[in-house]
């Protein structure tokens, strides 16, 4: 295969001086694409150094917006994003690969427990593999892990879906089943990371992931989230509307308004159900005009 490697980093000149190394050793011929997002120490200078190939940029975009520029610019046929902080084994990557030859479009890098930062990530990303589980009607072990292979003219068709900060493996997942493009997952383990502490903050970033729930959901289909909400707002209705006219034998405003509230909500979901596909469609219909 050919195959380019792509490596955000922000900072991360010590863990670069394991990784890179490491790489070469396994991929000798392999593209290494290191994407500098606007780091402030000699994260740039060690990737040369090591004969990577340096992408920079004057400030900060987000680990997304350096996912999306390390695409574009790579060459290889096949695209392997890791991390640049040492988490992420480079001796794992044969495992991806092998997978990828199987016949799968994208091949990603499932963490155990014992990978997740701490307790309260664990819980979050069990909850995020549970809800696109049953969003997509497949299994998901790892939605939000960055280690993973993929084809790389299937991923570009998703480049204007990514979004510039920490949420693009959600967004490329879901994406690739929205799709029917065949996703499987690899154990792996995870190291402690090299160098400084995680650049997720906990309070801005959780709101953040936060709304990758209602993302997972509107992004895959928008109509597995409306229907239910709208379903339950007729069902309150309803049940309200029996009280009160069980009650004082009438029909109250509260009760045509949860109704009309129902409607509503369902048309929405129904509307962008049809937006999701059109942007989908256009997607892949842009992507093989470009090829």
């Amino acid at each position: 295969m050919d195959i380019s490697v792509i490596l955000p980093a922000k900072n991360e000149a010590a863990g670069l001086r394991r990784v890179l190394p490491a790489l070469r050793a396994l991929l000798p011929q392999a593209e290494v694409i290191v994407v500098d997002d606007g780091s402030t120490d000699d994260t740039a200078e060690v990737a040369r150094s090591l004969g990577a190939t340096v992408l920079s940029t004057p400030y900060s975009m987000g680990n997304g917006a350096s996912i999306k520029r390390g695409a574009r610019h790579a060459n290889g046929g096949t695209l392997v994003f890791m991390d640049a902080d040492g988490q992420h084994d480079p001796a794992c990557i044969p495992q991806l690969l092998d997978k990828l030859a199987e016949g799968y479009d994208m091949v990603v890098g499932a963490r155990d427990d014992s990978g997740q930062a701490n307790l309260h990530r664990g819980l979050a990303n069990r909850f995020y593999n549970w809800l696109a589980s049953r969003m997509t009607g497949h299994q998901v072990a790892d939605l939000t892990s960055g280690f993973r292979a993929a084809r790389a003219a299937k991923f570009r068709e998703f480049l204007h879906l990514l979004p510039n900060g920490f949420s693009y493996p959600t967004t490329s997942t879901m994406a690739f089943f929205r799709s029917a493009y065949p996703v499987a997952y690899v154990p792996i383990p995870v190291a402690k990371r090299v160098g400084n502490g995680s650049h997720i903050r906990p309070i801005k970033d959780g709101v953040r992931f936060l709304l990758i729930i209602f993302k997972i959901a509107t992004l895959y289909s928008p109509l597995k989230l409306f229907a239910p909400l709208a379903a339950a707002f007729f069902a309150t209705g309803l049940a309200y509307y029996g009280f009160t006219y069980a009650t004082m034998h009438r029909f109250t405003n509260m009760s045509m308004l949860l109704f009309s509230a129902s409607v509503i909500i369902f048309l929405i979901g129904l509307v962008s159900e049809q937006i999701t596909s059109l942007t989908y469609l256009a997607a892949r219909h842009d992507t093989r005009r470009d090829e």
